[in-house]
This record gives structure tokens, C-alpha cells and sequence, in this order.
């Protein structure tokens, strides 16, 4: 065999006279390095291969080591494969099926004649243990298909039987087998060297799920469990594991209550009066936004013939999350996207460059598919609307649409308290429209126009839309887990379609560039998502209940009903809490509101005209005059602040004194 090159991340080489294992590779530069080696990505991809693979001549790679961020995928999937043997080992009669990588861990489903419970976790986590101390080397073995069958076949592991023959009938003659002490599973990869490299695992929780997904099929018992690099990252991890229960918004939303739902309606939130609230003033800051920006807000239709998704694609590319129904003799669908229906709106008049950038926003409810087990709360729903707007432009105008775009971004969430965020760009994926000209067109303007921003960003290869790539704009939350919410797409697919056209400064036709963006995503998810990351602590312009007036005795009536009512006419949402409650009681109450203001009241602040506010903090500002507290709270409100109470140039804040 001739000299097989590989490529290091620095372009530097190695040689060697053989196909080498990534594992060879991190040998040949050092001991230490081959010791901390999990595994490697090839030629810029961002999947995690198995280190015993052979590379081929040519091939550019980066080590997986266990300093690499994705350090712990690798470390999880081994996990997986400890987590099955070790509940073979307690109970040799169950059964496994499969046990993949899920965001921040992973599960393994078992066929079991017994129930676990989260009292077996203990007795399976002091397996695992035992086995990760043995420090079994994982070792890899190529079987054919026959082979794998048979064997399984004599285990009685009828499951992954299933799965050989699955694959056979794809066309695959040989299998992967990882062995780690006297234990096997069949298995692509990639896996760690040794078990001794899983430092830090936990068991999380038990549930239902039909092999395959079907309801068809058997039911088998799904162990979630997690695994790190380290100790300190495990801990981390189940701090934030319980802050996040806390925070979830299904128990915020019910507890402040804001949202329901009602099997009747299944993914369909209804939101409250307080909810609505929320709702509204988010739509109101991206309308004033629009404002400012020369945004143009228009109302499309729901229902359309499907004749419109069929020439958009959407029909083709999918059909399956969308609405469908039969009226006069037609087939209709509930939209589940505004950009066809913008497109309808562009195409019926003239244009002339002049015009150009275009930007059409639309509240307008959408409709999509989620089947049932994939619904969640307010960020998995049925039914919902977007702060979407779509931006008819020349080629040329792309880059300062994408610089304006970035830019009204960055202020919106800035005034939302949401400065962490990553942008990725997503490239074609395997399913798409349009031609590969188009496809190279679309990609490099999107990536010019990041790098002329000197904006970091990441090459997300193959998630971009069915009609063009796109700018992914994933918000990192107070827990530190990603949320893909606002999305800027370049389309020059759609005008094609739609045969949209505009009037150059040549006096001849040409066909626009579409962008379609967001900032907020769907509503109904960035509520949700906002609602965790502020554990419901919601800026005061947005709370629903802005301002509780908290009366001592009686006696200050009168005074608290002319407060309220001077509140209420500068547009503050204000509550009298007059209940014959103790004050420490009604206070206790508004907090678990997480109201912004609370007015406590008294005979000496009825007589005086002063007042005394407790912030949400716990703080308390004393002796405050009436018109000096209106003031605070309008500034508060229309300034759109993060933190209710007096900004710098005023009044400073005390700590909490007893009233």
C-alpha cells in the first residue's frame, strides 16, 4: 500500500503505511494525547466517529478529546452500554433494544418482566460503578450479518435481531459488535477507549415507550440517565436539572395562572387574561420595533386552497404537519406558514426597485402537526403565531438587510434581558428545492454578510430549509440550555415560483431575493422559554399584574381606591388586595405573583401621602411621595426596563425593613 497522509486540524501531516485508526493518529503525536483521545470528526463534519475506524488517504480530522467540548457524547454513549450490562447483571432475564444520545444524556429502553423503579437506580448506578472500576477495555469486532443474527438469536435478544435484519434488507452484510468485559451489543459508535474513562454518571427517571414508537408494538420500560466528563460537571448539571423544575413554565404558567389547555383543544393553549397580557405586550415591542424600521404589518388568510402550498412546496416538502379539508368540491389547508400568502400580496401589484427592501410583518395564526407524544407545554404546540416578517430585496440589498436584521435583533433582546446568543449558518439540506446555483448564490451571501458583520458564527451543515439556508439564532437561558428561536432565511426559490418580479433602474425585470425572519419565533415557545429563563420574574411592561396596593387596616380605604384609580387611568395594571389578611400574609401572596410593586399603605402613609414599596427583590423604598412614586413606575414601564424600582438618577434603594 502506498503512503496513507492524514491531515491535522494545524494542516499539518502524518504518514503512514496503512490506513491508521484516528486512535494511531493521536499515538504518533503523543501518549498523553492518545490517552485523552475519545474519538474524531472527519473532513470538517460535525458528527463524532468511532477513534478504531481506519482513515483514508487524505482525510483532515480533529481528536475528540476529554477536554473537547462534545467530550461528553462520546462518554455518554459508552455510559449507555455500562447502564445495559449492569442491569443484565442484577437481572440476567431482562432484555435490551436500543440506548442512544439525547440532549444532555441518554436512555436505554429495556424489555423487563419487572417494573423498575427509582429504587432499582441505586442497586443498577453500584453496578455501573463496579464496572467502570474494572476498567474493561471497549473493544470493536466486525461480524456478518448471519453471524449477528445467530447470536443474538441464542441470547434470546429478539429486539436486536430485528435490527440486523432491518439492516440487512438495507443492503449491509457486516455489523459492529463492542465488547466490554464479557458483555457485547451491536453498535456503531463511537465509544470511549476504557470504561474507566466515565467518570460521573446519574440515573434520572423511568417511563413508557413502544418499541419503535409504535403503539403497535411492545411496551418496554425507558431508563433516562446522564453521564460526564467530571464530577463538578454532574453536579452542575443536577443543580440546574432542579432549578429547571422549578422554572418549568407548565408550573409557572399554572401557579401565576396565565395558560391552559383542554383535551378538546390537544396543543391548542388557551392563554387567560393574564396570559394575554403577556401575549400582547410582546407584540406590541416587536410593532413598535416594525415602526421604527419601516416594516409594513398586513393580515393574511388561515385557510387556503392547497393549489397555493403546492406551487410554494410546502405541499410536497410537508404535507405531513399540515391541516387538510374538503369544501365546494376543493382541497383545502390551514396555513401553516405567512410566506406563500406574502408572496400572493407582492405579486399582485408593480414594483420598482424604489420600493425595494419590502418588509411585510403578519401576526397570523399558523396551524402545524406535532404528533401527540412530541407536544410540550407552550414549546411544542399545535397552533400559534410568529413575530414573522418577510423582506422582498435586490442582491445587493441582502447584506445591509442581514446587518439591519442582526441589529434590531440584538435591541430587542437586549431590552429582554437576553444578551447570551449564538448564530448558526445552515446549509442545504438533502431535501430541497431549487438549483445548486441558486443553493451557492444563497450560502455565500448569507456567510459575506456575517463575515463583513465580523459577527461569530457556526456552519451548521444540512439544516437549512427545504427553499434556502438560513441564519439560526439559538438564545443560550439562565440554565445555559439553547433555544433556536429567531431564524433570518435567504429564499430565492419562492419569487421563482411565484413568478414575483420588480422594476430595475434598467427598466427591465428582475426576480427579488425573499428573506424570511423572526425574532421572537412562535409566540407561544418564546413565552414559555422566557418564562424559564426569568423563572417567571418578568420585567415589569410585560408583568401581568404590574403594581398590588397592600393595605394595613381598613381605616386607608379610601386613600388605597383613589390610588388605585389614579393608577389605572395612567394605564398601570394595578390590584387592591383588601382582604382582612396581615399584611406579611398579602405580601408573601403578591410575591408568589411575582408582582413588581408592591404599596404598602398605613394610617401614617394615608395621612402623610407617602408610601412605601416593597420591589419584587424584597427591597423596600420608604417615606416615597405620590408623584415621585408615579413617576418611578411610568419611567419603569414606558422605559421598558429590566428591574422594576428607581434607575440611577433616582432614589436609592434600602434593604427590606419591617413595616
Amino acid at each position: 500500500m502506498s503512503e496513507i497522509r492524514i491531515v491535522l486540524p494545524d494542516n499539518s501531516s502524518k504518514v503512514f503505511d496503512h490506513e491508521p485508526s484516528a486512535l494511531e493518529v493521536a499515538q504518533s503525536i503523543g501518549a498523553r494525547l492518545a490517552q485523552d483521545t475519545l474519538g474524531v470528526k472527519i473532513n470538517g463534519s460535525k458528527e463524532i466517529q468511532d477513534l478504531r475506524l481506519p482513515l483514508k488517504d487524505g482525510t483532515k480530522i480533529e481528536l475528540v478529546t476529554t477536554k473537547s467540548p462534545d467530550a461528553n457524547e462520546v462518554i455518554r454513549h459508552s455510559a449507555a452500554h455500562v447502564m445495559a450490562q449492569a442491569v443484565q447483571n442484577l437481572w440476567p432475564d431482562v432484555k435490551v433494544t436500543i440506548g442512544p444520545v439525547i440532549d444532555n444524556g441518554f436512555y436505554y429502553d429495556f424489555d423487563s418482566p419487572r417494573n423498575f423503579t427509582e429504587e432499582d437506580f441505586e442497586k443498577i448506578e453500584k453496578e455501573m460503578k463496579k464496572i467502570v472500576d474494572a476498567d474493561h477495555p471497549l473493544n470493536r469486532e466486525v461480524w456478518p450479518q448471519n453471524k449477528a443474527v445467530s447470536t443474538f438469536e441464542k441470547m434470546g435478544e429478539r429486539f436486536k435481531v430485528e435490527i440486523i435484519k432491518d439492516l440487512g434488507t438495507k443492503g449491509e452484510k457486516e455489523v459492529s459488535i463492542y465488547h466490554q468485559g464479557p458483555w457485547f451489543d451491536l453498535c456503531r459508535g463511537p465509544h470511549v477507549q476504557r470504561t474507566g474513562q466515565i467518570k460521573a454518571f446519574k440515573l434520572l427517571s423511568v417511563a413508557g415507550a413502544y418499541w419503535r414508537g409504535d403503539e403497535k408494538n411492545p411496551m418496554l420500560q425507558r431508563v433516562y440517565a446522564t453521564a460526564f466528563r467530571d464530577s463538578k460537571e454532574l453536579e452542575q448539571y443536577l443543580k440546574n436539572l432542579e432549578e429547571a423544575k422549578k422554572r418549568d413554565h407548565r408550573k409557572l404558567g399554572k401557579e401565576l395562572g396565565l395558560f391552559q389547555f383542554h383535551p378538546w383543544a390537544p396543543g391548542s393553549p388557551f392563554f387567560t387574561g393574564k396570559g394575554a397580557v403577556i401575549y400582547n405586550e410582546l407584540q406590541r415591542l416587536m410593532r413598535d420595533m416594525y415602526f421604527e424600521n419601516s416594516y409594513q404589518e398586513v393580515i393574511t388568510p388561515q385557510i387556503f386552497d392547497v393549489e397555493l402550498f403546492k406551487t410554494s412546496g410546502h405541499y410536497e416538502n410537508y404535507k405531513e404537519n399540515m391541516y387538510f379539508m374538503h369544501i365546494d368540491e376543493r382541497d383545502f389547508s390551514a396555513k401553516p406558514m405567512n410566506c406563500p400568502s406574502h408572496c400572493l400580496i407582492f405579486g399582485a401589484e408593480k414594483h420598482s426597485y424604489r420600493e425595494l427592501p419590502l418588509r411585510m410583518a403578519d401576526f397570523g395564526r399558523l396551524h402545524r402537526y406535532e404528533r401527540a407524544g412530541a407536544m410540550h407545554g407552550l414549546t411544542r404546540v399545535r397552533t400559534f403565531c410568529q413575530d414573522d416578517a418577510h423582506i422582498f430585496c435586490t442582491l445587493e440589498q441582502v447584506q445591509s438587510e442581514i446587518e439591519s436584521f442582526m441589529r434590531l435583533l440584538d435591541r430587542v433582546y437586549s431590552i429582554l434581558g437576553m444578551k447570551n446568543y449564538k448564530i448558526f449558518l445552515s446549509t442545504r439540506p438533502e431535501k430541497r428545492m431549487g438549483s445548486e446555483e441558486l443553493w451557492d448564490t444563497a450560502e455565500a451571501a448569507l456567510e459575506q454578510a456575517l463575515k463583513a458583520l465580523n459577527l461569530p458564527y457556526t456552519i451548521n451543515a444540512g439544516d437549512g430549509a427545504f427553499y434556502g439556508p438560513k441564519l439560526d439564532i439559538m438564545f443560550v437561558d439562565a440554565l445555559n440550555r439553547p433555544w433556536q428561536l429567531g431564524t433570518l432565511q435567504f429564499d430565492p426559490n419562492l419569487p421563482n415560483v411565484f413568478d414575483l418580479k420588480y422594476t430595475g433602474e434598467d427598466n427591465q425585470e428582475h426576480k427579488p431575493i425573499m428573506l424570511h425572519r423572526a425574532i421572537l419565533g412562535s409566540l407561544e415557545r418564546f413565552i414559555g422559554v422566557y418564562l424559564e429563563h426569568t423563572a417567571g420574574h418578568l420585567p415589569t411592561f410585560l408583568s401581568p399584574t404590574q403594581v398590588t396596593i397592600l393595605n394595613v387596616t381598613d381605616r386607608v380605604n379610601p386613600f388605597c381606591e383613589k390610588l388605585m384609580k389614579d393608577l389605572q387611568e395612567s394605564k398601570v395594571r394595578v390590584e387592591f388586595d383588601r382582604r382582612n389578611e396581615k399584611l406579611n400574609f398579602k405580601i408573601r401572596e403578591a410575591q408568589l405573583m411575582k408582582v413588581p410593586y408592591m404599596i404598602i399603605v398605613g394610617d401614617k402613609e394615608a395621612e402623610s401621602g407617602q408610601v412605601s414599596i416593597r420591589l419584587r427583590s424584597g427591597q423596600m423604598i420608604n417615606n416615597i411621595g405620590l408623584d415621585e412614586m408615579m413617576k418611578m413606575i411610568l419611567q419603569d414601564i414606558e422605559g421598558r426596563h429590566l428591574e422594576p424600582g428607581p434607575q440611577k438618577s433616582q432614589q436609592p434603594v434600602t434593604e427590606e425593613v419591617s413595616h
